[in-house]
């Protein structure tokens, strides 16, 4: 049995279903972090996906060793990084100034994370969503690129020392895909799998078919096959669009059902839309190999972490708030975890 083969069993026979905990690729909230990596390392999740910072995956590894001492979980470590711009990387910002005093503050009500207050918003706490993009009845609120050169990307791999790395591309971007699979086939880092985030319609501009998403999957394994590592690939059926209403998840669901059965080899995660109510979109016998939580995991948790965070500490410094902290991720990763 060859390594892809002997991954994917080990994998599907230790929880059936692949369950990823994304805290965000420009999330730099580190207490924060901390915190949601110990929570949903004792619920079960099988890997963590984090921003490729070296800080932030130490508040990762920490949360994880506070799971793996107590419940004797260690999910894999994953860093996300993309080949071009790309709407996962990017913060939002607005100068509080100009807001008018009588404002219903939609934007600070809608947040996930907490980021926004009278002073604008919190840069560390920002992943990114967009929600408050979208809420502004003014239009005051704007974006900002926040991202990891490819210069910079040998020398986290060597910080890091990651076991999956996540890619995050764009269907017509095959050159700088081609590119950042060099750096990490030169860089020596000892993965233990690989993911390949791609988005449909990401660009309001480009509007593209799920065939075209498939034609470039499959374009992108051929370039993979060299690197030898298994692969997941994650159907992003509504990249950053927001996954907190119950059936934000349809399109994700739509495109799996669509192409899932074409597309290469490897574990397909469904992401994009995600939460507590996404398995029942799925038909009871056409499952996918797994799913990624990303705003719904975090929004869950925000208050209790919010509650430790008051009292600058660590929400497992609050034995009885984190068991029920870990009851509510459990909760939401129970329909991806029957046996």
């Amino acid at each position: 049995m060859n390594s892809k083969v002997e991954f994917f069993e080990k994998n599907k026979k230790k929880t059936n279903k692949w369950v990823k905990l994304i805290c965000g690729a420009s999330n730099e909230d580190i207490n924060a972090i901390e915190d949601l990596c110990a929570i949903y390392s004792a619920a079960g999740v099988d890997y963590i996906d984090i921003a490729a910072e070296q800080s932030i995956a130490q508040a990762a590894r920490n949360g994880i060793k506070w799971s793996e001492e107590f419940f004797g979980t260690s999910p894999g470590l994953m860093i996300s990084i993309c080949d071009g711009k790309d709407i996962h990387f990017r913060k939002a910002k607005f100068d509080p100034i100009k807001c008018p005093t009588n404002c219903p503050r939609p934007c600070e009500n809608i947040c996930p994370t907490f980021a926004i207050d009278n002073y604008g918003v919190t840069e560390s706490k920002c992943y990114g969503c967009g929600r408050c993009i979208k809420s502004c009845p003014l239009n005051l609120i704007s974006e900002y690129d926040f991202n990891l050169s490819k210069d910079e990307l040998p020398t986290s791999l060597q910080i890091i020392k990651p076991d999956a790395v996540e890619i995050h591309t764009e269907i017509n971007r095959i050159d700088p895909f081609i590119e950042v699979v060099r750096i990490l086939k030169n860089s020596n880092t000892k993965l233990k799998t690989i993911s390949v985030s791609c988005g449909l319609n990401q660009s309001p501009k480009s509007q593209k078919s799920p065939n075209d998403l498939l034609k470039a999957l499959w374009e992108r394994y051929e370039i993979l096959s060299e690197l030898n590592l298994p692969i997941i690939w994650q159907l992003d059926g509504r990249p950053m669009s927001g996954d907190l209403g119950p059936t934000t998840g349809r399109d994700t669901v739509k495109l799996f059902e669509r192409i899932g059965s074409h597309l290469p080899p490897g574990l397909i995660q469904l992401a994009g839309g995600t939460n507590g109510k996404t398995h029942e979109l799925l038909k009871v016998n056409n499952f996918p190999d797994g799913i990624g939580f990303g705003s719904s995991a975090r929004k869950i948790m925000q208050p209790f972490i919010e509650y430790a965070n008051k009292n600058n500490k660590k929400l497992y410094e609050y034995p009885e708030r984190m068991a029920l902290a870990i009851k509510e991720a459990q909760k939401l990763l129970k329909p991806w975890k029957i046996s």
